[in-house]
């Protein structure tokens, strides 16, 4: 009914951390896309049809300080292992997006080194924001420079200037011819320049119709980078939040303002766009580390899986792994994990995980259906996917008790199934449903006129 993207489940990789790569690279190539190969069968097991992967680029510790654009690193190995990998993914049906990290480079790159080397003389002294040889950091260079966050590792690209940019541009159509990928996830997309967006967005539907571009934004109107000019998509952080602490606090109120406030057809700041929702990544503490209830496990990935949006599992997260970070230290939440021991970490959430990819990707209404809420309360919160003649009614309950909710679902008489036990469900006039939902958990109906 459209592009991949519009009805695909993410699977989000830190590759450095789960092949527990070292943590600073020395040049030694590593195995690591050897061992992210046997990930593969695991993906479309859980029903994933797209890989985030990354940082992938050469950089010196952990990924996001490039110095090489046209290398996947080395610990991970070579870049025809790389075209192995995505082959593979390509075969399983599974699309690759890989990190775009063009608001900085490492110190290590080419151009920031000849600045070392030829200061005023360097021909790239442009090339940087802030470069100036009145000033100096730490790094005692002898010239000052912008970072990000005054990470200044992290040194930050002018954006504005035409080599930077066509650099860039040149490196994307590289991934593209080189390893056919099919998106790539800006890192930092909340402090690139609008303008440079904009030219990639018509440089890379040019180049492939149907390549996706998705961006990092933690604050704001997403709307600004989510749009028909720039960006396809952007990390739902608000929903992120919502989606955990609207369990915590028992207000469902929270998560359902969030959907009205980014999705609602009437007044919905991002409607008609699919934002990348989430419940933990790279960056934040795993889920299972923030819910006060673990069982409410169930409830959050059924509403990630079903409200509007695209969804993504962060690795791990899969089994209900646990992690947190340990003060600036993001290596707790990026661990190594052994897919050869996959019998010992399958469990219940695994199997859950499983079964609501499969209802995914059976129930088109899901990804394209418009969203309606029925019926909302601080513990209850009930709203329907509509599709033509079709809908898949979703329910959850965050309470300690099993609780009676009755909602009218618009479709008189029509056919109903719960998608979990296969049994008929009862339709009553005027098409009004009552289900009993166990404590901590939720269904899915699906209802035909």
């Amino acid at each position: 009914m459209g592009y991949w993207y519009e009805e695909a489940v993410f699977y989000h990789i830190y590759p450095l951390g789960l092949v527990g790569a070292p943590r600073e690279n020395h040049g030694e190539t590593g195995d690591g896309f050897a061992k992210l190969k046997l990930w593969v069968p695991h993906m479309k097991e859980m029903g994933f049809t797209a890989v985030y992967i990354g940082p992938l680029f050469e950089s010196s510790t952990h990924g996001y300080d490039t110095k090489d654009y046209r290398k996947v690193d080395v610990r991970l190995g070579t870049n025809d292992d790389f075209k192995e990998f995505v082959s593979l993914c390509h075969e399983a049906g599974i699309r690759v997006v890989v990190d775009g990290v063009f608001n900085h480079t490492g110190r290590e790159f080419f151009a920031f080194k000849d600045i070392q080397a030829n200061r005023e003389n360097s021909r790239y002294k442009d090339w940087y924001k802030g470069i100036n040889f009145w000033g100096n950091t730490h790094y005692n260079d002898g010239f000052g420079y912008e970072a990000w966050r005054n990470c200044y590792e992290l040194v930050n690209l002018n954006l504005w200037n035409r080599e930077v940019k066509d650099y860039l541009f040149d490196v994307i159509r590289f991934w593209i011819d080189e390893f056919d990928i099919d998106g790539i996830r800006l890192d930092c997309a909340d402090c690139l320049e609008f303008d440079f967006m904009k030219e990639m967005r018509s440089i890379t539907t040019q180049k492939k119709p149907d390549f996706w571009l998705m961006g990092e934004v933690i604050h704001g109107d997403y709307s600004r980078w989510a749009n028909d000019v720039m960006l396809h998509s952007v990390t739902n952080y608000e929903l992120h939040k919502g989606l955990y602490s609207g369990h915590n606090d028992y207000n469902y109120f929270e998560i359902a303002h969030t959907v009205r406030r980014l999705s609602d057809d009437n007044g919905g700041i991002c409607r008609g766009r699919k934002l990348y929702n989430f419940t933990d990544n790279h960056d934040v503490d795993r889920l299972m580390s923030k819910l006060t209830r673990k069982e409410d496990y169930y409830p959050v990935q059924m509403l990630l899986y079903t409200l509007p949006g695209i969804p993504s599992v962060y690795y791990g997260s899969e089994w209900g792994m646990e992690g947190r970070k340990a003060g600036s230290d993001d290596s707790p939440l990026r661990p190594q994990i052994d897919i050869m021991k996959k019998a010992e970490l399958d469990n219940e959430y695994s199997a859950y995980i499983a079964k609501l990819g499969q209802l995914h990707k059976e129930n088109q209404e899901i990804s394209y259906g418009r969203y309606k809420e029925l019926l909302l309360k601080n513990r209850q919160y009930v709203f329907g996917r509509y599709l033509d003649n079709s809908m898949v009614l979703v329910a959850v309950n965050n309470d300690d008790e099993p609780a009676v909710v009755e909602t009218v679902c618009g479709f008189a008489g029509s056919r109903a199934k719960d998608l979990f036990t296969e049994e008929a469900v009862p339709v009553e006039d005027g098409g009004r449903i009552r289900l009993t939902l166990p404590a901590h958990r939720g269904t899915m109906i699906r209802i035909e006129k």
